[in-house]
């Protein structure tokens, strides 16, 4: 049997490809894999070793900065540990956002300088620059 990955899934799949194929130089990211099924006993030992509810999905450095993305499938909604989580890397300096969709999780990478520009986006670029 074949099990059909949840929306959110899917969006963190496409993102980390997108970020592979398109970060920038120097990038060190990583998504936390605190989801999952945990037995009692498991929970309990990863939560002594510090791991947290509500760690947002991409966790990124670049250039002696901090960013954290919590990603949504349309129609999603953070949790109040995914909340406060933010609220508090927003707080210690991070760059933070909530981004549902691909589309607005790219736009805040690249926002972020995070992403090379597509070649789509490069062309639009080009074209503003031109037109100004």
């Amino acid at each position: 049997m074949i099990r059909r990955r949840n929306p959110e899934t899917q969006l963190q799949i496409a993102v980390a490809k997108h970020i592979r194929a398109r970060g920038v130089r120097g990038l060190v990211w990583f998504h936390p894999a605190n989801g999952g099924y945990r037995t009692k006993a498991e929970a309990s030992i990863f939560k002594a070793m510090g791991v947290r509810a509500g760690v947002s999905d991409l966790v990124l450095f670049h250039a002696g900065r901090f960013f954290c993305l919590e990603l949504k499938a349309k129609g999603g909604r953070a949790s109040e540990d995914q909340m406060a989580f933010i609220s508090e890397a927003d707080a210690a300096g991070a760059y933070t956002a909530l981004a549902e969709g691909l589309d607005a999780a790219l736009a805040t990478l690249e926002a972020w300088g995070l992403l090379r520009p597509s070649v789509t986006m490069k062309n639009i670029l080009n074209r503003l620059e031109s037109a100004s």
